[in-house]
């Protein structure tokens, strides 16, 4: 993630540095040189996945079939044929692939949930507002926890 930011790539929270569009745009902002052993570093997954959606009789193949030939490289065949050895998703199994795509809850800072954000958070609050606390009444620069000065 630090090579793409350093290049001007802003990456964000939830996106693996090994997504595929923001792999091709950092090699696209790259030399010719730098762009096509980059590619061949990885071309093992970049021909199994071809592979895969060849078998699936899509017409994308057809563009990890271009990153090959720019790759200008031989894919290592045993690493490729471990990848093609793990078992497939089932793209007919929709309720499998809900799960596998199900996105986890979005929260904002630490613990922020419904009790945080929510209605909950804003009662506890107003009727905390409305508390006195004994020790502040003498001196309201005091810890209420410890009762040292602030």
């Amino acid at each position: 993630m630090a090579v793409y930011e350093e290049n001007g790539l802003a990456i964000g929270e939830k996106e693996l540095p090994d997504y595929l569009p923001l792999f091709l745009e950092y090699l696209a902002t790259r030399p010719e040189t730098e762009a096509r052993e980059m590619l061949s570093q990885t071309l093992h997954i970049i021909t199994a996945l071809r592979e895969r959606l060849k078998k699936r009789k899509s017409i994308y193949a057809n563009a990890f079939l271009a990153l090959e030939a720019f790759a200008k490289a031989k894919p290592d065949q045993g690493l490729v044929e471990t990848i093609l050895a793990r078992p497939e998703d089932n793209p007919d199994d929709l309720e499998a692939l809900d799960a596998i795509w199900e996105e986890e809850v979005v929260t904002f800072g630490g613990n922020s949930g419904e009790n945080d954000c929510g209605p909950d958070r804003l009662q506890r609050q107003l009727r905390a507002s409305q508390r006195k606390a004994s020790n502040l009444d003498q001196n309201p620069n005091t810890n209420p926890v410890s009762g040292e000065a602030r």
